[in-house]
């Protein structure tokens, strides 16, 4: 499909999500990145002067000597990637929206609110006709807000979308297993994850419960409705750099066996897969048949760091069938997610 070219805005860009999403967009086809803006400390300075650049790969030269601006608005561009801190996201991205600025978010920030979609392109596309909702609540005209999962809800939800379409889910429980760097830059602090497994993540288990509701359920006349599922979380935080593997037991309203699970994933067709967006994959849920996989170092970078990839499906004597995911946390997790929302979007005629 013919898309045009569209201006992008990165708010936060010198944090670990916005250098990700600058990683991601150097070479993206549908957007060209116009305006890096960051906080007062950056703002002025080069990009390169301003960015502890963090990523394996180099500072795409081409930001290198672009000056970051302050996050308000105006910026040049038609709409805005946020890699926001949750700490300041929430009234920065209101003020650009209710400026006329399509706002993606990965921020927690809106992500539950009744008005606002909590969107994944595979899963649930319907959401976004919760935006003109909100822009007639708000008094936006041209605004809105629109926001990706959290990290460890992702993988999940892709996960459990073909199984919750095919067989209906009544219960779930996953145990997450999640990377130092989905804790920010500097992170973790070494002497506390060296050697080491902290069970607990501020918030983590809350969202990943909550988020799995709002993105498996519905939107019509009354707003939101949640799924009905039973969602229960343990977050951990391991001593892996990057991806976050998850241990997963379900069951379903309709029993279902080994078989017709591992056809419900490789069957799954998206409705969104009409618009061949540019980081969605194909397939975008990838089953390993190894034992001894998925596994973080091996499988994160699995379709450009922005597919699902599953293993070890099995029967579990608590619920009905157990198994393992693995997501790649700041590209499908963070970063990649709001792009690829910025991309349906753009199929939709939305930006």
């Amino acid at each position: 499909m013919s898309v045009k070219r569209y201006r992008v805005g990165v708010l936060g860009a010198t944090g670990m999500v916005g250098q990700r999403m600058l990683a991601l967009l150097e070479n993206h086809p549908w957007f060209e990145v116009t305006a890096l803006a960051a906080s007062e400390q950056s703002a002025g300075k080069s990009y390169r002067e301003a960015a502890h650049w963090n990523l394996d790969t180099p500072m795409p030269e081409i930001f290198a000597g672009t000056t970051v601006r302050r996050c308000e608005p105006p910026l040049d561009c038609d709409f805005v990637l946020s890699g926001l801190d949750n700490s300041v996201a929430g009234g920065i991205e209101e003020a650009f929206a209710a400026a006329g600025y399509p706002v993606i978010s990965n921020a927690k920030n809106h992500r539950m609110e009744s008005d606002v979609p909590l969107l994944i392109p595979e899963v649930n596309p319907e959401h976004l006709a919760a935006i003109r909702v909100q822009q007639e609540k708000r008094g936006w005209k041209k605004g809105f807000i629109v926001t990706n999962p959290n990290c460890s809800t992702v993988g999940l939800v892709c996960a459990l979308k073909p199984l919750a379409d095919a067989f209906g889910l009544k219960k779930v429980l996953v145990t997450t297993l999640q990377a130092i760097s989905g804790a920010g830059y500097p992170g973790v602090p070494s002497l506390d994850i060296l050697d080491n497994v902290i069970p607990h993540i501020g918030g983590e288990e809350e969202k990943l419960q909550s988020e799995t509701l709002k993105l498996l359920g519905s939107h019509g006349a009354e707003g939101f409705r949640n799924a009905a599922v039973t969602v229960s979380a343990h977050c951990n935080r391991v001593h892996v750099r990057d991806g976050h593997l998850e241990c997963v037991s379900v069951e379903f309203e309709h029993a279902a066996q080994a078989e017709e699970v591992l056809r419900a994933w490789r069957d799954f067709t998206p409705a969104v897969a009409k618009h061949k967006l540019p980081s969605v994959p194909v397939p975008f849920i990838v089953y390993r048949e190894e034992q001894n996989r998925p596994q973080p170092r091996v499988d994160r970078a699995t379709g450009n760091g922005m597919a699902i990839t599953v293993g070890r499906l099995r029967a579990c004597p608590v619920l009905q069938h157990k198994f393992v995911l693995l997501s790649h946390n700041t590209v499908r997790g963070a970063a990649g997610a709001a792009i690829a929302d910025a991309e349906l979007l753009a199929a939709e005629g939305l930006l």
